[in-house]
């Protein structure tokens, strides 16, 4: 990984349509460079994937929370693999800190958000949550 295959990174993570001529403009090489090195950045598992940010009140979700989930010791890996199952979880991740594990919840309004705090409540192991809505995201990509 060098200083180009970096600057590639930072270009695609700002906006993944980026055409590659215009990287290659950019960043002074040609466009079968920028190919070829997006190509080998795919491949070795540097860029996993390509994504799509949504402005999520203009499709119907009202409330974006982030929530934090303490578990059982012995229940953990159970919790894990049944809050990937929720449709409205877009985001988990297992966490050191104040929880154990981090959600990203989307839901079109406050009774839904209300109905899949319980039923994550409701899961076997689960002994604590905490959530916490996103009022405006001053930067990234909630």
């Amino acid at each position: 990984m060098d200083k180009l295959d970096l600057n590639i990174i930072e270009i695609l993570s700002k906006d993944s349509r980026t055409a590659f001529l215009q990287i290659a403009k950019k960043l002074k090489v040609s466009e079968s460079t920028i190919r070829k090195r997006v190509a080998n950045l795919k491949e070795n598992g540097s860029i996993k994937k390509f994504s799509l940010v949504v402005d999520t009140s203009k499709i119907g979700f009202e409330n974006i929370a982030l929530i934090g989930v303490d578990v059982s010791s012995e229940k953990y890996l159970d919790v894990a693999k049944k809050l990937t199952e929720f449709d409205e979880i877009k985001y988990v991740a297992s966490s050191t800190g104040d929880h154990m594990f981090m959600l990203e919840v989307w839901s079109k309004n406050a009774d839904g958000l209300r109905a899949v705090s319980e039923k994550i409540k409701g899961i076997d192991g689960v002994t604590r949550i905490c959530p916490a809505i996103i009022k405006d995201t001053l930067k990234g990509n909630l």
